[in-house]
């Protein structure tokens, strides 16, 4: 067992110079005794003889009047004083001070036995109060309890490693507040008005508190409105048996340490049993908000009003439920066990837990069935008096560390610290269930990001909404959880953030980094702002705290004090956060609603960018939505930008990739669509640096909404990322289906780019689409294409067979639709009898359900395997890639991407034209359209290695050289960066921001 030790010693024991001194200047001063060794002498010889305390923790007066056995001993000689006999015989079983319990303090804080107590440095309940309690804010007995009264008297002055008690008792009675409530049990105001003559009657109390603990006749006077002395005792005779033999002061006294427990009845109007059967009542006392059921009548006058239940209810009666369900899963966790045996632990979770011994074994459950690795164990019993004393005897390979009395989160935390060997240390409540991988997902991170000190998880309360998604620091030194209330499965939670700090309930940290902190610091002790700091001191030295939301844990706050329980400690230990981290406070933004978004990640961006796409670009849709996400992907990973993925048509349900189809540092809107939009950029006035378009039909749709935001906009940049110009693709197509076009070019190309007016910058996807867009008219172009990573040590000509094509079909309109069926029904019949019948011909890609695909089954080759999760053996498997596109637009993402895979292409003269490619060197390129060209060039390469290697190479090559990252992302970081000036310029009421 271990306790802290603390910064001042508070000794019952001792004999207090300085305030027996001012207690007793006038006695003194009349004797002129005024050294500590004549005012020292003056105590012994008289002190007990006058009822002097010595110090102000022992009342010599009421002790004395309180126990008869310890007067007449005193007047017989026996002892000096009561303070004599106190330190030498009743600091066991009897209480010093009015304001102090020993029996109660013992009981509910300190229920050990005399030699724990003493083995760990402690005499009695009193001294483990004086050096560790008060400072806990523990109540000291039923009629002193430090929170409430320090939120009575917000003002009162407690000193620094005190506690209330010990400031109340060195104050008293220069600072008694006589209206103020010093504890739940006893109305100070309701005593005066119902006993007005106690003021005249008596000159030696001070205050009706002082007056009800010590007056001679106790069973005389009701403490409050809802207790009746006469009734009590005639209603239960055993107790006024109690009484009238010593074992209790009066029958209040019972009833407050038992009677209110066995909801006894108190008063004869007062029928605690049947109001304890009212639901929200029972709703409430779960909540931990009210000790018990007496206290919640007086607080409510015994009137609780009836109807649905609120959000709040609701949440407390479910972690009623989940206490009930902790006790049923209790015996099947004791039948089985549990096994936390280690050699190597991969991990060291410290738990700290005071009772609740269900719910512990139910978190250790949790923690177990989440990781199938190593873990070590660490659980803190802070002076529990359950079954969690035994732990051991279920728990096998735990490490258990026992405090006498409930030391706290904060301190257990550190005692445990020292027996951590693992490379992370998590810090885990007892009160939570981790949801499927939280571990698994939250050692990962650190893996993947080097430079993460913590990681913090999602936590969800019990009425299914959310706790906090990392937490927030303000410039006021205030903090908050971000997103609490909100649903957990809404966006703006679920992307992956550097954080001012996470919840301690669940935070991993670096085991070596949190022993070069020290941990916690004991400043902060009992509790609040210890992870805040923690946090900020792992930034401060060059660490990321991220918020993951892949950690998912369910938590239902039963560690968490309510706000009238830890108003005074919150408010004290923000003032220390904010001395400790004075400058890093000063960098936060001020508390302010609409400040969430900037504040809600303690990361600076280069770039805040909104992406708005078709449909979130998902890798597997093709058509362009792969090199969007590349594009994404680049700008989250290596440039430093906050990227909101937004799609114009709202997805239709949540799909199961939408956060793993992503950076998961990008934020996807998957709930929204371009109805939502303007209200979407109304509620971030002023967040995004670039707005990036994707294609250009958007920009009609776009315009009007950009319009009406256009306030909400100043600032932002526009790009137009054309993806492809579609204008020519449209004329080869009225040229396949052998009509004359329409339009021209010109005039095509105008109606594709008229609504181009607004935008700052435009993307090509190569030098062809670019050099038209200038030829529109506008200067500011930049080129980029695609991006691979060139596969080099790929199977070889033997290893392969069969023919490949990947490409997404969206629509009946598709040009990959139109080019298979043209492929299957023209192309494929001309390779029978040229290649083995056994020769497939396998078509992977998206493949909307939509759209019939019947008429590609007619050649028997075919294969339909449709969308694939990963192409690289399909790609590795096959021969020959074949693109026989008759009309497109931009670069076809699909022939980079084969050509990255060592997979030589035959494709349509056109795609060899899009990509600047030389045919017969790079690839084979029939003329579009040409059946027998195509099937003739696809025998070819079937059959000739050495035709084969060569393109292999040569592909190879243009895509380290054409396609590679570094190029790539320098591109994207030009393309965001220095814009030019366009003052002054409106078109229709919408500023063209500059």
């Amino acid at each position: 067992m271990v306790h802290s030790d603390t910064k001042k010693s508070f000794d019952w024991s001792e004999f207090d110079f300085d305030w027996y001194k001012t207690k007793y200047n006038h006695v003194l001063n009349f004797l002129n005794a005024t050294s500590e060794d004549d005012v020292r002498e003056f105590y012994d010889r008289f002190g007990g003889a006058l009822q002097h305390s010595p110090n102000p923790f022992f009342d010599e007066q009421w002790y004395t009047q309180r126990y008869a056995d310890v007067r007449e001993q005193v007047c017989s000689g026996q002892f000096k004083s009561g303070f004599d006999h106190y330190c030498k015989v009743g600091f066991w079983d009897k209480s010093p001070h009015w304001l102090f319990d020993e029996d109660y303090y013992r009981r509910k804080f300190l229920d050990f036995s005399r030699e724990d107590i003493e083995r760990n440095g402690f005499r009695n309940g009193y001294d483990h109060y004086l050096k560790q309690g008060s400072r806990l804010n523990c109540p000291s007995s039923p009629f002193f309890d430090p929170v409430v009264f320090l939120v009575e008297a917000p003002d009162f002055v407690v000193e620094p490693d005190e506690g209330a008690y010990i400031s109340f008792l060195k104050a008293f009675p220069d600072n008694v507040l006589h209206d103020k409530k010093l504890s739940w049990y006893f109305d100070p105001v309701w005593y005066l008005e119902t006993y007005p003559d106690l003021e005249k009657a008596s000159v030696n109390w001070q205050g009706p508190l002082h007056h009800y603990l010590t007056n001679p006749t106790p069973e005389a006077f009701n403490p409050n409105a809802f207790f009746s002395e006469q009734f009590y005792a005639q209603a239960y005779e055993d107790v006024a048996g109690a009484v009238k033999h010593g074992a209790f002061r009066n029958c209040y006294e019972h009833f407050v340490k038992n009677g209110q427990y066995e909801l006894r009845q108190p008063a004869r109007d007062v029928n605690l049993r049947v109001y304890a059967e009212n639901p929200k009542v029972k709703s409430e006392i779960a909540s931990q908000r009210y000790p018990s059921f007496f206290v919640h009548y007086m607080v409510h006058g015994g009137v609780v009003e009836e109807g649905g239940y609120s959000s709040e209810e609701r949440e407390f009666i479910s972690k009623a439920v989940y206490q009930e369900m902790c006790r049923i899963r209790l015996p099947l966790l004791l039948r089985g066990g549990l096994d936390f045996s280690y050699d190597h632990p991969e991990l060291s979770v410290i738990m700290v837990a005071h009772n609740n011994f269900a719910m512990t074994m139910t978190a250790l459950n949790s923690l177990r069935e989440n990781f199938g690795g190593q873990i070590q164990v660490v659980l803190v019993d802070s002076g529990s008096s359950d079954e969690i004393r035994h732990i051991e005897r279920h728990v096998r390979g735990i490490n258990v560390i026992r405090t006498l009395g409930n030391v706290g989160f904060l301190q257990g935390c550190n005692a445990a610290l020292q027996h951590v060997q693992a490379d992370f240390t998590l810090y885990l409540n007892n009160d939570l269930e981790l949801m499927p991988r939280a571990i698994e997902t939250a050692l990962a991170r650190f893996v993947k990001e080097p430079q993460a000190g913590a990681v913090g998880a999602k936590l969800v309360r019990t009425n299914g909404l959310l706790q906090e998604a990392g937490s927030i620091v303000w410039k006021n030194g205030s903090v908050c959880g971000y997103l609490r209330d909100e649903t957990p499965d809404c966006p703006e939670a679920n992307y992956v953030r550097s954080v001012d700090f996470c919840s301690g309930a669940f935070l991993m940290v670096r085991t070596d980094l949190l022993r070069s902190l020290n941990g916690f610091l004991d400043d902060y002790a009992p509790a609040y702002f210890e992870e805040t700091d923690l946090c900020v001191r792992i930034r401060r030295h060059g660490w990321d705290v991220i918020y993951d939301p892949g950690v998912v844990i369910l938590h239902y706050e039963y560690g968490t004090s309510g706000t009238i329980e830890s108003v005074h400690m919150m408010q004290r230990n923000q003032g220390l956060f904010i001395e400790k981290n004075a400058n890093y406070i000063a960098s936060r933004y001020p508390r302010n609603a609409q400040k969430d978004l900037l504040a809600r990640s303690a990361r600076s961006f280069d770039k805040r960018v909104l992406f708005l796409e078709d449909f979130l670009p998902f890798r597997h849709l093709g058509s362009g939505f792969t090199r969007s996400n590349d594009i994404m992907t680049v700008m989250v990973r290596d440039l430093n930008c906050h990227v909101t993925a937004y799609p114009i048509f709202r997805p239709l349900g949540m799909t199961e990739d939408i956060y793993t189809g992503f950076p998961d540092r990008a934020e996807v809107m998957w709930n929204k669509g371009l109805e939502d939009l303007a209200g979407f950029l109304n509620s971030r006035p002023g967040y995004y640096d670039v707005i990036w378009i994707a294609r250009t039909h958007n920009l009609d749709r776009l315009a009007p909404v950009f319009a009406e935001c256009a306030a909400a906009l100043a600032g932002s940049k526009i790009v137009l990322d054309t993806e492809a110009v579609a204008a020519p693709r449209e004329l080869q197509k009225w040229v396949l289906k052998g009509e004359t076009p329409q339009h021209t070019l010109d005039e095509l190309l105008q109606k594709e780019f008229r609504a181009a007016w607004y935008v700052n910058r435009f993307v090509a996807v190569n030098q062809k689409d670019a050099s038209i867009l200038r030829r529109l008219g506008h200067s500011d172009v930049h080129v980029l294409g695609h991006l691979q990573q060139a596969r080099r040590f790929t199977p070889g000509f033997k290893e392969r067979q069969d023919i490949l094509f990947i490409g997404a079909i969206h629509d009946t309109d598709s040009p990959n639709l139109d080019s298979l069926i043209w492929f299957v029904s023209e192309v494929l019949p001309k390779l029978d009898g040229k290649l083995p019948q056994d020769v497939k011909f396998r078509i992977c890609g998206y493949l909307n359900p939509e759209v019939d695909v019947s008429r590609l089954l007619l050649n028997p080759r075919v294969e339909i395997v449709g969308r694939v999760p990963e192409v690289s053996s399909y790609y590795d498997t096959h021969r020959i890639f074949v693109a026989p596109t008759r009309f497109a637009g931009g670069i076809p993402y699909k022939i980079h991407e084969a050509a990255a895979h060592g997979l030589p292409i035959v494709a349509s003269d056109i795609l060899c034209e899009q990509v600047g490619w030389q045919a017969g060197e790079d690839m084979l390129a029939p003329a579009t359209g040409n059946a027998a060209s195509f099937a003739d060039a696809i025998v070819s390469l079937y059959e000739e290695r050495e035709l084969w290697q060569k393109l292999r190479y040569n592909a190879l090559r243009r895509i380290a050289r054409e396609n590679n990252a570094e190029a790539y992302t320098h591109e994207i970081r030009n393309i965001l960066s220095q814009f030019p000036q366009r003052p002054g310029n409106k078109v229709e009421g919408f500023p063209v921001t500059s």
